[in-house]
């Protein structure tokens, strides 16, 4: 007989034994939020050059992609909780099924993602914070007073305090964001939506792998949801597609609010920033300021987010007791100076964690990690496959994955 719920989440109050089963709702939150961060910001840039209809598509094909590979994750996922138990940790069960090998190849990628998302937070945090302040000063000055404060914060802050400071600055996030896409629809030229380039696409597809990127966390939804096949995937459906709702809004709003002189002058130009001629204040000033808060927050809360990520990867891979100074040292200093060396580093080093990172963490990784469960589980009835189409899916996964790293790498 096949299981189909198991009961993770049983605690014990006192004599008494309580059942605390989490929701679709808050397993949806969990990975709508994850998927909105930073790597927003960058979409504009790589998916001007060509047009709004082909980006649009392009964005559907990765979501698609990606829904794809996640599922393969909470398949590998459901599977290990009914043999082995509940097991919250992306790597640990990458270590379970590849061994040491695929632990540290899949490890190596985590720290490179890490590194590199934190590097492109701090240059362009700081770029942004001396931009709203209307400060005239060196763009080293920004970046390190983004890294020191926030870090700062980090450090000294308790847990529940920052906390609080995410969880409000996510909603300083949410209605920037409602209010940018309201006062940028407002000058959106529809002449814009006819321009087409499909040759210019290949470009956008590392940044948008960054963007719709959400896979760390589905192991711990398939705990909070106590293996409920039909709400793990009702979840990353619904998860997964509201954040690509909002980024073909943003998508299409953002590229159809820069005026045409700008896009003229994009064709003489390698790389050209819309958010940067928004903020610049050129198409409204109250436009300018939504862009800065809603840009400056989205960084911040990602930062957050990924400054603890690599914290605890640090914390679990060293396994002896570090200094608390020297653990925090360790996140903050390294991407801090990297981010001095090139404070125009956003763009490449996003470009760079979804081309190599994420095609390792959210496709090969996962794909492999499901054709050895199936080959595993081949004899047996109590397997469930959540994507179907055999060896052939999980080929064509991995060989997309390869294809985005190589052409990465001759770029």
């Amino acid at each position: 007989m096949q299981t189909t719920r198991l009961f993770s989440n049983i605690e014990f109050n006192g004599d008494k034994l309580l059942h605390q089963p989490g929701s679709v709702l808050g397993s949806t939150a969990l990975i709508a939020g994850t998927t909105v961060g930073a790597g927003i910001l960058a979409l504009p840039t790589v998916t001007l050059p060509s047009g709004v209809a082909p980006s649009t598509v392009l964005l559907i094909a990765v979501w698609l992609y990606a829904l794809v590979s996640g599922l393969l994750i909470a398949e590998v996922s459901l599977d290990v909780m009914r043999e082995e138990g509940a097991n919250s940790s992306f790597l640990a069960m990458v270590e379970n099924i590849l061994g040491k090998p695929g632990a540290i190849f899949a490890g190596g990628a985590y720290l490179f993602l890490h590194y590199a998302l934190l590097v492109a937070y701090i240059a362009q945090g700081g770029e942004i914070l001396l931009a709203a302040l209307s400060l005239n000063l060196p763009d080293w000055v920004g970046t390190t007073i983004f890294a020191l404060f926030f870090g700062g914060i980090m450090y000294f802050g308790r847990p529940k305090l920052i906390e609080k400071l995410n969880s409000a600055l996510v909603f300083v996030v949410i209605g920037s964001f409602a209010g940018l896409l309201f006062l940028a629809s407002r000058q959106v030229n529809l002449l814009q939506f006819v321009f087409q380039d499909w040759t210019k696409l290949t470009a956008a597809i590392p940044v948008m792998l960054v963007a719709l990127f959400y896979h760390n966390v589905i192991p711990v939804i398939t705990i909070q949801l106590e293996g409920d096949e039909r709400k793990v995937k009702q979840s990353i459906f619904f998860g997964s597609l509201i954040p690509l709702i909002m980024f073909i809004a943003w998508n299409a709003v953002i590229l159809g609010s820069v005026n045409l002189e700008s896009l003229q002058e994009f064709t003489g130009a390698e790389k050209f920033d819309p958010l940067e001629n928004l903020r610049s204040g050129s198409d409204g000033n109250l436009l300018g300021i939504m862009v800065s808060v809603f840009s400056e927050f989205a960084i911040v809360t990602s930062f957050i987010g990924f400054f603890y990520g690599l914290l605890n990867f640090i914390n679990n891979v060293t396994k002896v007791t570090i200094v608390r100074i020297w653990q925090y040292g360790f996140v903050l200093f390294p991407p801090m100076f990297l981010a001095l060396l090139n404070p125009n580093i956003f763009l490449n080093a996003l470009e760079s964690a979804g081309a190599f990172c994420i095609s390792i963490l959210g496709a090969i990784i996962p794909a492999l990690m499901a054709w050895k469960r199936r080959s595993d589980n081949e004899n047996t009835d109590s397997y469930s496959r959540l994507v179907s189409g055999g060896k052939i899916t999980l080929i064509a996964v991995i060989s997309i994955a390869i294809l985005v790293i190589i052409n990465e790498l001759l770029s």
